[in-house]
């Protein structure tokens, strides 16, 4: 009988070990549990997303010279390649009780055969009030017009036109940007100013450094709004924009373009720039580079489809070289003659979605004239004897293209596209008498997450 209580205390010590550790083992539990679920939140606040474009290239000339992703190179005439090889990550805080994600982190890499290159790395803060103003430092998109901000995984024609290319090789920019847009939920949300103050000399490209080199920043304004009405089945937009900036030159002569003493149009010496027309730092030492620029945007959705008009026009000076009007992009200061061109140019969207069918038509048209003093047979005539003659940099280009997309499931897009590629003729210029055979045709297919 006295084994009883012995029997019962046991007992009870042995419950309540029981009982202690399925506590505790609860307590961890809840504890993994909790971490995890932290563990979790972080990671969906990471966003990664990106997209392959391989494909191949036909030209109508061997060696022929392209905007449509480089020039071919000496004999060929055909090519495969990756063109873009993008992964992008976006790192958003977690929102605020105002329903606003105060900074963000992006990181966006471009991977080609031809080597890798950062596009974008840049920080952003957002006011935690209202979330109308933010920030943004590093390196990211230009905000100047629409083409040049456009998604390539988005746009329906394989590359920029001529002259985006020209006026902003590779699309992106490093410097600072205030960014003004009215709360998500009210009227003004529909607005939109980026004011950034940039570098100047775009964004690196494959082995291409793009260092600052003076202390002259650049400044990009654009005022743009989207509206929407009937439901959604008109879709409005539209965009100004302006550039003002330069960059610096080292003791070189500065050329611009006026009427020569013959009576020809011509590069005239610039002895507005400086003492005896040489530019020096300790005097002027920076170019003048001004554009301005409009777009306008019309989306109507019907019975036949979905119907886009897209359209943009800029013009401005130009500085640039006897041999190129392309923007710098590089990290040393020029030490080369500068050519001020007046400029001008645009393109025009034409793109027509089937309602029932993953087909999508498009036409554009661009034209780029890097030099709107001179035309046609004017290009390459001698003017003065100490002036310097206009040649095939101050040609005319336009291009017609046409194609179709074909949107094989919501991560598969594949393009078939023809460039028609004319350039102005001058008597004057031999090898240009006659339109150079650089139409290229564009076979790509695209896979994007």
């Amino acid at each position: 009988m006295r084994s009883k209580p012995l029997l019962y205390l046991a007992f009870g010590m042995l419950l309540t070990y029981n009982v202690q550790a399925q506590t505790a083992s609860t307590d961890s539990l809840q504890k993994e549990v909790t971490q995890l679920k932290k563990d979790v939140s972080a990671l969906k606040r990471i966003k990664f997303s990106g997209y392959i474009q391989p494909q191949f290239q036909l030209a109508d000339s061997a060696g022929a010279a392209s905007v449509a992703g480089g020039n071919f190179a000496s004999g060929l005439n055909n090519r495969f390649m990756i063109r873009r090889g993008r992964l992008k990550a976006v790192y958003a805080a977690t929102e605020n009780g105002k329903g606003i994600s105060t900074s963000q982190y992006t990181l966006q890499i471009d991977v080609t055969e031809r080597g890798m290159v950062i596009k974008e790395a840049f920080a952003k803060l957002t006011d935690p009030w209202k979330g109308i103003a933010s920030v943004s430092m590093g390196m990211f998109n230009n905000p100047f017009g629409f083409e040049v901000g456009y998604s390539s995984a988005l746009r329906e024609t394989p590359e920029f036109g001529r002259m985006s290319q020209t006026l902003f090789p590779n699309e992106m920019e490093v410097g600072a940007m205030l960014t003004l847009q009215g709360p998500k939920k009210s009227k003004w949300n529909k607005y939109r100013l980026d004011a950034a103050f940039v570098n100047g000399n775009s964004a690196p490209g494959y082995g291409v450094d793009v260092s600052d080199f003076d202390s002259k920043k650049d400044f990009i304004g654009r005022l743009s709004t989207d509206q929407s009405f009937k439901d959604g089945k008109l879709l409005i937009g539209a965009g100004l924009s302006y550039y003002s900036g330069g960059f610096r030159i080292d003791s070189v002569n500065v050329y611009s373009m006026g009427q020569s003493t013959t009576g020809i149009n011509g590069f005239i010496l610039d002895t507005k720039a400086a003492d005896n027309g040489v530019v020096t730092i300790s005097d002027r030492g920076f170019t003048d580079r001004t554009y301005m620029g409009a777009d306008l945007r019309l989306t109507v959705k019907w019975k036949a489809g979905s119907t886009t008009l897209r359209g943009e026009y800029i013009s401005g000076q130009q500085p640039g070289l006897s041999t190129s009007s392309k923007s710098p992009n590089d990290k040393t200061p020029i030490s080369k003659d500068i050519y001020n061109r007046e400029f001008s140019g645009g393109y025009f969207y034409l793109i027509h979605a089937l309602p029932k069918l993953p087909l999508e038509f498009v036409a554009k048209y661009d034209i780029y004239d890097p030099n709107t003093a001179v035309a046609g047979d004017e290009v390459g005539k001698v003017p003065g004897a100490s002036d310097k003659t206009t040649n095939e940099t101050d040609l005319k280009y336009t291009t017609l293209g046409l194609g179709l997309n074909w949107y094989y499931d919501q991560n598969i897009r594949l393009m078939a596209y023809y460039d028609m590629v004319t350039n102005e003729t001058s008597t004057n210029l031999s090898g240009w008498t006659a339109d150079k055979q650089d139409n290229i045709f564009t076979l790509r297919m695209q896979v994007k997450f």
